[in-house]
């Protein structure tokens, strides 16, 4: 059995060499490995089950819309779905081929932060089912209140696990909390903490892209949306992403008052892999703001979001 170490070292040389598109000799400067090793490395990657190999002929991808996006961004990967001619499936096929990548990601993981959404259920709906009882999925922000909705944050979790056999914890509260003192006594709880904890430990996270219609949907948040984004202006928000709105250029814009019940940003932020999911056309300023805050490490989105995002740098 390989130790985590080299399963570790084995998954980077893959992401590099199969998605990176990496060259080998680059990769023997990088890792200091002869190129021997690192052709017997993918071999072994690919034979332990690390790296597998599907043609997936429904997901076209547009290289040339992601290599002028990459031009502008500095993110790790980013994939541009083309789109199908019954536009209809659009947001399935960027769901479907964004579970193919997440599940990649998950197999070199053991702690796997989640957030909700229809977006993250739909991925979590394409997801294979697998066995893996040393994998955990974990709820790393409060409940978005959907509690009559199969979207809801605790359910999304644990679809998840399940999906795996595989063990979660969540956060049985809200994800917004206004009043400072109950809102820290509430983390604190020893169940919370616990949960906040392992979160902190998550080597990925999964998630979508919220707009100002997001809090908007829920009547409670938008009847209290000036206590729990005190000082923010409606107008600069481009997006929501971790409960949290930021601006056109990625910039949290309620850090100095955060309401959020969940990891702080600068925990998140730590998180080696963000992968982010973004679906529907108007999503496009969401889209760039977090590619220009570098909010995510990863990104999938359909080809009309990718020309939407070029058209505003032009």
């Amino acid at each position: 059995m390989m130790d985590a170490q080299h399963v570790h070292l084995l998954g980077q040389l893959a992401q590099d060499y199969y998605f990176s598109k990496m060259p080998i000799n680059k990769m023997v400067e990088k890792y200091s490995l002869s190129r021997y090793l690192i052709l017997k490395y993918l071999d072994e990657a690919l034979a332990s089950g690390i790296v597998e190999i599907t043609v997936h002929s429904n997901y076209e991808r547009s290289v040339e819309l992601e290599q002028q996006l990459k031009q502008h961004f500095k993110i790790q990967q980013l994939y541009v779905i083309k789109d199908p001619e019954n536009i209809g499936t659009r947001d399935d096929r960027v769901a479907a081929f964004a579970a193919i990548q997440a599940q990649a990601l998950i197999k070199q993981c053991q702690i796997v932060g989640l957030s909700w959404g229809e977006t993250i259920y739909d991925v979590i709906s394409h997801f294979a089912k697998s066995e893996r009882d040393d994998l955990t999925f974990v709820q790393f922000i409060g409940e978005n209140m959907r509690y009559h909705s199969s979207t809801g944050s605790m359910r999304m979790t644990q679809r998840a696990a399940t999906k795996y056999d595989a063990h979660y914890y969540t956060i049985p509260g809200p994800l917004y909390i206004i009043n400072d003192a109950v809102r820290q006594g509430f983390i604190e709880e020893p169940s919370i903490k616990q949960t906040l904890e392992v979160a902190k430990q998550a080597q990925l996270l999964i998630c979508g892209l919220g707009t100002e219609e997001s809090i908007d949907s829920m009547p409670l948040w938008r009847a209290h949306k000036a206590s729990i984004f005190p000082n923010v202006d409606p107008a600069q928000v481009a997006g929501m992403i971790y409960g949290r709105p930021y601006d056109i250029n990625g910039h949290f814009l309620n850090k100095a008052d955060d309401k959020t019940v969940g990891m702080a940003i600068s925990d998140i932020q730590k998180i080696p892999r963000r992968f982010g999911v973004v679906q529907g056309k108007a999503k496009f300023k969401a889209a760039l703001g977090a590619l220009r805050g570098e909010l995510f490490t990863d990104l999938v989105m359909s080809e009309a979001i990718a020309l939407r995002v070029l058209n505003e740098l032009n």
